[in-house]
């Protein structure tokens, strides 16, 4: 049986992508640390479409357990999503090596080892999508963020060698770059309502993506075009802006 493992569940863009999967008739299994969280948003997928997704406890930062892991879910995944990050605290990071150990190990470190499980799986079978959630603020550091960006730089390098590898394995590797979103995450953050997507619009999007199997994905789109203006900002005037 085919199902959709969503890594790091308890987020709401996780939260919104398995509503898109599961009314697609997609089996679903959930994966998160804390499964009891999990409880709230098994009980409303059960109400809205009829058939409960799987609980699974899974722990980005313990890699030593995700071989395991992997190894003993209800169903083999034919795609897999993985959603979890940790935005932390830049400037405490900067001061205390372990914020930022945790920044780099759940969002690159955490995130290549249940990937690469879960490539090799596929890549014997010959089929099947990993779909992985970076960010535009991977394309470059900025003072604000630089510890999670860099993170997510090599997450995104990641995703893309991996594309390329499985690529004439039969295996699709979809990179997708949010830009704000309105999250419990973002939730003190000032973002421009015109430049922020809901999670439901990202869901929308990223199983759109992945069914028409594009490499990589911005949303909104318009992330797409104010990234390539950042990306191109000479580094001797970007240095002096505060962002």
């Amino acid at each position: 049986m085919n199902s959709v493992l969503i890594l790091g569940a308890t987020s709401d863009i996780a939260e919104a992508i398995a509503h898109v999967y599961a009314a697609k008739g997609e089996d679903v299994i959930l994966a998160a640390r804390n499964c009891s969280r999990l409880e709230r948003v098994k009980t409303d997928m059960e109400i809205r479409f009829g058939k409960s997704p799987e609980l699974v406890e899974f722990d980005a930062e313990n890699t030593d357990s995700h071989t395991d892991f992997y190894k003993n879910l209800p169903s083999r995944p034919h795609i897999v999503v993985c959603v979890f990050g940790y935005l932390g605290d830049n400037e405490k990071a900067l001061h205390d090596f372990s914020e930022a150990s945790r920044i780099i190990q759940v969002n690159y470190t955490g995130a290549v080892s249940a990937l690469n499980i879960a490539a090799v799986d596929m890549m014997q079978k010959g089929s099947g999508t990993i779909i992985g959630i970076s960010s535009v603020a991977g394309e470059r550091g900025r003072q604000s963020n630089f510890h999670y960006g860099s993170a997510k730089a090599g997450f995104t390098a990641y995703l893309s060698g991996l594309r390329n590898y499985l690529f004439h394995k039969g295996v699709h590797v979809l990179t997708v770059k949010p830009g704000f979103v309105k999250t419990k995450m973002t939730a003190e953050m000032p973002l421009n309502p015109k430049l922020t997507a809901t999670p439901q619009q990202i869901a929308r999007d990223v199983v759109n993506a992945a069914e028409k199997k594009k490499n990589v994905l911005y949303s909104l789109w318009m992330w797409k075009y104010i990234m390539a203006i950042i990306r191109n900002i000479p580094e001797g005037i970007f240095k002096k802006m505060k962002l």
